[in-house]
């Protein structure tokens, strides 16, 4: 019969069981982390980018965001009365079908989606704040909610979904000032498509009350 009982230490004079199984919670824990750290770590670069976006001055001026597209064919309707007791708040910008819809500015997309006036629509969140809209798009390109853009990223194509199914096809161009509503785009765009291409003058009363574009 064994009089004694030997347990096994670690260098430190514990039992070497006891050591084990503190160990591997140890171990357990980091494998944790490591594994929300790695499932987070998108999120957090996105916080970043974020805030550096958000701290970012508002952007003077904007190119035409349709591929080839000059200022000849953007028509400046904004505030032109629209059915419902609606105004229109945005610019159409008139291209083919299927013409690339780009982003015209660095930033975030904060949605892609559907509705009745838009129709297919991408909002992009900009420098300072600024949700930049984009509607009545044929189709979105391949993109994803909180992905990271550059200027002149593909966002998809002109189309004319939404209540703009009886309108030649555009893009319906908005933004949307932070703590505000909608500002008017064309004071910002510039011609990159054909630099001598002159603004057309904004429309009168009339005119706006004729306008064909939607939303």
């Amino acid at each position: 019969m064994c009089l004694f009982r030997i347990e096994a230490e670690d260098r430190f004079g514990r039992p070497f069981e006891r050591s084990m199984s503190a160990a591997l919670r140890w171990l357990v824990v980091v494998i944790i982390g490591a594994l929300l750290a790695y499932t987070a770590w998108p999120w957090l670069k996105n916080a970043v980018f974020l805030a550096e976006l958000l701290a970012e001055d508002l952007p003077s001026t904007l190119p035409v965001p349709v591929k080839g597209v000059s200022l000849r064919a953007v028509r400046d309707t904004f505030g032109a009365a629209r059915p419902g007791d609606r105004m229109h708040q945005g610019v159409d910008i008139f291209a083919a079908r299927g013409t690339p819809v780009v982003s015209a500015t660095r930033g975030l997309v904060a949605r892609i989606g559907e509705n009745s006036l838009g129709g297919t629509v991408v909002w992009v969140l900009g420098p300072g704040g600024d949700r930049h809209y984009y509607a009545h798009l044929n189709s979105v390109a391949d993109i994803k909610t909180g992905q990271r853009l550059l200027p002149g990223d593909l966002l998809g194509t002109v189309g004319t979904t939404g209540n703009a199914r009886s309108t030649p096809p555009h893009l319906h161009y908005g933004i949307y000032r932070r703590g505000g509503g909608a500002i008017n785009p064309f004071p910002l765009l510039i011609d990159t498509a054909i630099t001598d291409a002159p603004r057309l003058p904004r429309k009168n009363a009339n005119a706006r009350a004729a306008d064909r574009s939607a939303e």
